[in-house]
C-alpha cells in the first residue's frame, strides 16, 4: 500500500482531476490485489446549479462516469435512500454490508450490485473540521465494491480505510481549484475571472485595450417591476439574462456586470473590426432568443419585453478598480460612459438597437448593413455623433413589422 499512497500524493500534488485520480487509484489497487469491482466518489460542492459531483468508476467500463445531481426532488429521494445518507444521520463513518438476495432491499442501490454479481460493499466518509467546510462540502464520501465470491478480507478493509483519507484529501484539493474557477467566473464573468486567478489582482492595475462595447438592458422593466407580483421579478430577470448572455457568450464576448435588467459586456479580438463582426452578430441572435422567451411567457401569461441594446467601440481600461476591501474588475474610461448613453437614447428614438459611428467604421464592409438614424448629442459627451441602426432588411426587432 505504500506505493498506492505515494501515487495517490503525487495525484494530489499535480492537480489530477477527480476523474484521472479516482480511475488510476483503482487500477493501481487492483493491480496490489484489492479484489475492486465498482467505485464511488461524491462530494458536494459550491456552484449556483448543482449540488455536486459523484464520480463512478467500473472495473469492466472503459470510463469513469461523471455525474452532477441537484437539488430535485429525485436527487433528494436519491439521497435518503443511499447509504451516504445513512452516514450522515448516524454520525458513522463506515458501514458494511454483504451483498446478499436478503439484504439488498436495504438501500436502493443494493438490487443493481446484487444482480451484477457483486457480493461485498462499504461506504466511507471522511468529513471536514467545521471550519474547513467550503458551503455545503464537509466531507467526501466514497464507497467500494467486490464481485469476488469471498468478499474483502478483513485486510482488505483495513487497506481502504487506510487509503481513504488520502484519496479524499486529493479530492477536496481538486474540488477546491474548481470552486475557484466556478465563482470568479460567474460572478466577474469570464475572462475577468481567469485574469483574477493568474494573479492579476493588484489594486489600481488596468491595461488599455481595444474592445467593441455592449451595455443593454430591458424595455419598461421599471414598468412591469412596479406592476409584477414581487415574486415574479428574479425568474424575469433570470430568463431575460439567459437570453442576453448565451447571446453574448456564443459569440465570443465577456459579461463583465449584471445591473438590474442591464449588462455590460466587451467583445475582443486581434483587431477592431474583428470585435464589432462578433458583438453584432451577438446583437442579432439576443433578440431572437428573447422573441423565442416571449412566446413562452405570453402563453403562461406572464410579463415580456424587449432589448434596448447600444453598442460601441474603442480603447478602455480593463482591470482592478476600487477600495483597499472591495475591488471589482471592469471595464472603465469615457467609452464605457459614451456606450450606457447610446443605449439610454433608444428610448429617445424609439429603436432596439443603436451603434456609435465608431463602431460602425470598424465593420468595413458590413457597414452597408445599418442605415443612419441622425446626429445626436449624448448627456457627458462632449460632441454630437451619428448613430446607426439596422436597415430594415435586417431588422433587428423580431417583434416588429
Amino acid at each position: 500500500m505504500a506505493e498506492l499512497t505515494a501515487w495517490i500524493t503525487e495525484a494530489g500534488l499535480a492537480g489530477h482531476d477527480e476523474i484521472s485520480t479516482l480511475t488510476g487509484f483503482c487500477e493501481r489497487a487492483v493491480a496490489f490485489g484489492l479484489p475492486l469491482a465498482r467505485a464511488i466518489i461524491l462530494a458536494d460542492t459550491l456552484h449556483p446549479m448543482y449540488q455536486g459531483r459523484a464520480f463512478r468508476w467500473n472495473r469492466d467500463k472503459e470510463t469513469t462516469v461523471l455525474t452532477e445531481y441537484g437539488r430535485t426532488e429525485e436527487d433528494l429521494g436519491r439521497w435518503t435512500r443511499s447509504p451516504f445518507f445513512y452516514l450522515e444521520e448516524t454520525g458513522e463513518t463506515m458501514i458494511r454490508r454483504r451483498l446478499t438476495s436478503e439484504s439488498q432491499g436495504e438501500f436502493s442501490i443494493f438490487p443493481e450490485l446484487v444482480a451484477s454479481g457483486m457480493t461485498d460493499y462499504v461506504a466511507i466518509v471522511n468529513r471536514f473540521a467545521t471550519e474547513a467546510t467550503i458551503g455545503n462540502m464537509d466531507g467526501v464520501y466514497s464507497s467500494w465494491a467486490t464481485d469476488d465470491r469471498a468478499g474483502f478480507s478483513d485486510t482488505d478493509i483495513a487497506d481502504i480505510r487506510r487509503v481513504t483519507p488520502l484519496l479524499a484529501l486529493t479530492v477536496k484539493a481538486v474540488s477546491l481549484t474548481r470552486i475557484a474557477e466556478t465563482l470568479v467566473e460567474t460572478y466577474l464573468g469570464r475572462d475577468a475571472g481567469r485574469r483574477v486567478l493568474a494573479g492579476r489582482i493588484s489594486r489600481g492595475v488596468a491595461e488599455p485595450i481595444e474592445a467593441a462595447i455592449w451595455f443593454s438592458d430591458l424595455r419598461g422593466y421599471t414598468r412591469i417591476a412596479d406592476r409584477a407580483n414581487p415574486a415574479e421579478i428574479i425568474p424575469l430577470l433570470n430568463q431575460y439574462a439567459d437570453a442576453v448572455i448565451s447571446s453574448i457568450h456564443e459569440h465570443g464576448g465577456d459579461v463583465l456586470k449584471l445591473m438590474g435588467d442591464g449588462a455590460l459586456a466587451i467583445f475582443t479580438a486581434p483587431d477592431r473590426s474583428g470585435a464589432c463582426q462578433a458583438a453584432l452578430a451577438a446583437a442579432e441572435d439576443a433578440p431572437r432568443r428573447v422573441a423565442d422567451l416571449n412566446k413562452r411567457r405570453n402563453a403562461a401569461g406572464l410579463a415580456t419585453t424587449e432589448l434596448y441594446l447600444g453598442l460601441h467601440a474603442g480603447e478602455v481600461f480593463y482591470g482592478n478598480v476600487g477600495s483597499k476591501e472591495r475591488l471589482d474588475f471592469t471595464i472603465v474610461g469615457p467609452a464605457v460612459n459614451e456606450v450606457s448613453r447610446i443605449a439610454a437614447m433608444c428610448r429617445s428614438i424609439d429603436q432596439p438597437l443603436l451603434v456609435s459611428s465608431a463602431f460602425a467604421a470598424a465593420l468595413g464592409n458590413s457597414r452597408s448593413r445599418l442605415v443612419s438614424v441622425g446626429r445626436y448629442a449624448l448627456r457627458g459627451v462632449a460632441r454630437p455623433q451619428e448613430l446607426y441602426t439596422l436597415d430594415h432588411g435586417t431588422n433587428l426587432d423580431p417583434l416588429r413589422p
